[in-house]
């Protein structure tokens, strides 16, 4: 019997699905849960939110794995369970009902207020959180995990024009929000999640593998 390793994510799936391999999806989530992990904490800005997103998004891929068409790869089918595994979570958020605070109660500390983090980690991990969800996906696919823009067309199952449109607005947001907030870096940005730099944004386009396909 072939090692687990060596199957492509469409055997461990089907494997998984047919005959009931645990390991087969274990291993199958193994290769895949960084970028997974990756896109639901930067999307979410949240890591408790996002473990929360991508083990509901996993226990869903884990039943519904006969479910699985195949005409698409395993990679996106899961991202795209992920990509609305988040988008729950932000609609149940957005309906709950916000609750004013008592005068004397405490200020509430500021979503990344670790002193560890650094102030433009910050700055633009809450300027994320405030787009639309819609814009924050590509956003998140394109500039900070690097995904070609068909990619992100075939994961978010819209059009390639969409995901540039989209990206576009965005970007013209998030420049406009980080120059309100004094952020004015011009040749690169933070990423909201582990301070790594990424391209700028700036409204403009980018050089990308993918943006013109």
């Amino acid at each position: 019997m072939r090692d687990l390793t060596e199957l492509d994510d469409r055997d461990l799936l089907r494997r998984h699905a047919t005959g009931g391999d645990k390991d087969a999806f274990g291993e199958l989530f193994r290769r895949h849960r960084g970028r997974l992990w990756a896109v639901a904490v930067r999307t979410l800005t949240d890591p408790e939110e996002a473990a929360d997103a991508l083990q509901d998004a996993m226990i869903k891929a884990y039943r519904g794995a006969a479910t699985f068409r195949g005409d698409s790869a395993v990679t996106t089918w899961l991202h795209r369970i992920v990509v609305n595994a988040c988008l729950d979570r932000i609609r149940r958020a957005a309906a709950r009902p916000s609750v004013p605070m008592d005068e004397g109660h405490p200020e509430p500390v500021a979503v990344g207020a670790d002193p560890a983090v650094s102030a433009d980690v910050v700055a633009v991990r809450t300027a994320l959180a405030t787009l639309p969800f819609d814009q924050r996906a590509v956003i998140v696919y394109i500039d900070m995990l690097g995904y070609p823009v068909a990619d992100v067309a075939a994961i978010l199952d819209i059009p390639r024009g969409t995901v540039k449109s989209r990206a576009s607005r965005a970007r013209a947001q998030l420049a406009g929000l980080l120059a309100e907030d004094g952020n004015r870096a011009p040749a690169a940005r933070v990423s909201p999640v582990d301070g790594t730099r990424t391209r700028a944004v700036d409204g403009g386009r980018r050089d990308r593998k993918g943006d013109d396909s």
